[in-house]
């Protein structure tokens, strides 16, 4: 699945050349044009890759977040999930009758900062790298986490500049094209191909060149970009820095520079709060009950649009021979019935948050929740284990035995936050009434999500990256072909279902809205009751915004999990 992980909804931003930056702000304060904004990382994470086309091993949201201060996306996803085409390069998209030819119509007004326009070469390229990245080429240095969102690269069969300004997009099988623009155009985050086509005729060098420089921002292919914000320096693990385009040719920016700050520990990013010195940031939830100190900070808790799990490895290479035991579904069920969801929202997350079911959170609300699906089992470690032993299993000095294997295995999670530390701990315990034996290992989040892929499937048995564990990018029409599609790109786990695979494709294919809905919801209530990962509590982030700083709640997208700094303004 992909591995979308901490979102940063949970970011931190500081005011740091404004003497006011902690005052409260009344409806007659004063706007200021300048100013830096810092955009404090979630704890322990980095960007490691920064070009538009994302590596799968590199799927993060602080990644996509730097896409998203340097290029503007072919489809702008909104904030309740229809498409903005006044921040998209397409001004329009309109496909055929049956769903099986799109053609994208660019807006003329978008340039790339060196004066050119952006074209549908651009496009095609873009397309070009993706189509390659996603369809395991021999030699090939890198892949593209969303193959399979989106029927990439398999159901397209041509994608073709028809003019410097249009694009055409032949499907080999009809397509919904509610679906089709979410999950496939909205993938396509162009770059201009007069800076980067280094090798025209040889794909295989282009990916390598790519990689080459994908952790290497100051190269000059990024200087050459169409979005608010250019590049302007960085240290690695400490800061990225950007300034505005000035030809940008949406909303510019009111700020000078905004910078985004690598957070050691959620302590030093709570000091920095209470101190005035980051002006928007997330409360840890270790913090909670010393919120009041935060005198001048708003507090608010959106939720994005995701979900959070365990991953089991499935791979049949997944140490101690549990690779196949995951993939029984009673097994899945008696380690659910070992979670405790409830105790986890009450106790860590200070009663915010939300019993999850299946993929699709009650909160934030959207039309894709179904309200009749309820959890598959309960919280039941005594039934649980009963489970396992009408199935053979046998306590063994504590651990449940079968055939040899043992329901023994560690458990990677994240490390800098102490509700991940608190809710795997309360698992662990839970686990064992029933003979599940886990052992505890933490890691900063690039490390836990580069250790838990199938590339090696041999280092792993289960991972948690967090809450949210996923939200849905590039699946914002919430099908799962990114992450449940049998071989797609960001399927973690290597997760296989015959029936899963039938349901996903069928939610692709066009119809009426009562047909489309009924796919859609066969999908869902399949997802619920067979269990593909260990689904875990949905809980909202804690935003701490300072009331001076505007715009950053207003301008936030819990869809895309998005920041857009070139809408936010200060005042004194």
């Amino acid at each position: 699945m992909q591995k979308r992980l901490p979102a940063l909804a949970s970011a931190t931003v500081l005011a740091g050349l404004l003497a006011a930056c902690g005052q409260q702000s009344t409806p007659t304060a004063t706007t200021v044009q300048g100013g830096t904004a810092v955009i404090a990382l979630p704890t322990q994470t980095s960007p490691n890759w920064w070009f538009p086309v994302i590596s799968s091993e590199d799927y993060g949201d602080s990644n996509f977040q730097m896409n998203v201060m340097m290029y503007v996306p072919l489809i702008h996803i909104s904030k309740t999930d229809g498409i903005d085409y006044k921040r998209s390069l397409a001004e329009s998209v309109t496909a055929n009758a049956t769903g099986t030819k799109f053609t994208i119509h660019l807006n003329p007004k978008w340039h790339w900062s060196n004066g050119q326009p952006v074209t549908s070469q651009d496009v095609v390229f873009t397309w070009d790298i993706l189509k390659a990245a996603s369809s395991n080429l021999p030699g090939a240095s890198w892949a593209y986490g969303g193959a399979g969102s989106g029927g990439i690269p398999t159901r397209w069969t041509s994608v073709t500049a028809t003019s410097p300004h249009t694009v055409t997009v032949t499907l080999n099988t009809p397509s919904n094209p509610n679906w089709f623009i979410h999950n496939g155009l909205a993938q396509i985050v162009p770059v201009p191909k007069a800076v980067w086509d280094k090798h025209p005729n040889n794909i295989i060098k282009e990916l390598a060149f790519i990689h080459s420089l994908a952790n290497s921002p100051g190269a000059s292919e990024y200087r050459v970009v169409d979005g608010p914000y250019k590049f302007q320096s960085m240290q690695p693990n400490t800061y990225w820095s950007f300034v505005p385009n000035p030809t940008y040719n949406g909303h510019r920016s009111t700020l000078t520079k905004v910078i985004y700050q690598y957070e050691t520990s959620p302590e030093s990013e709570f000091l920095g709060l209470k101190q005035g010195t980051i002006n928007v940031g997330y409360l840890p939830t270790s913090e909670w009950n010393a919120r009041s100190q935060l005198t001048t900070d708003v507090l608010t808790t959106p939720y994005v649009f995701g979900f959070t799990f365990l991953q089991p490895n499935y791979n049949s290479a997944a140490p101690g021979g549990l690779g196949p035991v995951f993939q029984q579904l009673y097994v899945r069920q008696a380690m659910e019935m070992g979670i405790n969801q409830q105790a986890i929202i009450n106790t860590f997350f200070h009663g915010q948050g939300v019993i999850e079911a299946d993929t699709i959170p009650s909160q934030p609300k959207t039309v894709f929740y179904d309200s009749s699906l309820k959890p598959a089992v309960s919280f039941n470690p005594a039934a649980g284990k009963r489970l396992l032993e009408a199935h053979g299993w046998q306590d063994v000095n504590g651990v449940m035995t079968k055939n040899g294997v043992k329901l023994s295995f560690t458990l990677l999670y994240i490390s800098g936050t102490q509700s991940a530390a608190n809710t795997v701990q309360l698992i662990k315990q839970n686990w064992a009434q029933e003979g599940i034996q886990i052992n505890l290992q933490s890691g900063p989040f690039d490390q836990v999500l580069t250790t838990a892929q199938q590339t090696d499937p041999t280092k792993w048995n289960m991972a948690f990256w967090g809450t949210p564990s996923w939200t849905y990018e590039p699946d914002y029409y919430p099908t799962g072909g990114s992450y449940y599609l049998t071989g797609a790109g960001a399927n973690q786990g290597g997760f296989s279902n015959p029936t899963m695979d039938s349901l996903i494709k069928a939610s692709y294919l066009p119809g009426t809205p009562s047909q489309i809905t009924a796919r859609f919801d066969a999908y869902q209530a399949y997802v619920a009751k067979n269990l593909p990962v260990l689904w875990l509590p949905y809980t909202p982030a804690f935003n701490e915004h300072a009331k001076n700083l505007h715009g950053v709640v207003k301008t936030y997208n819990p869809i895309t999990t998005f920041y857009y700094p070139n809408y936010w303004t200060l005042s004194k």
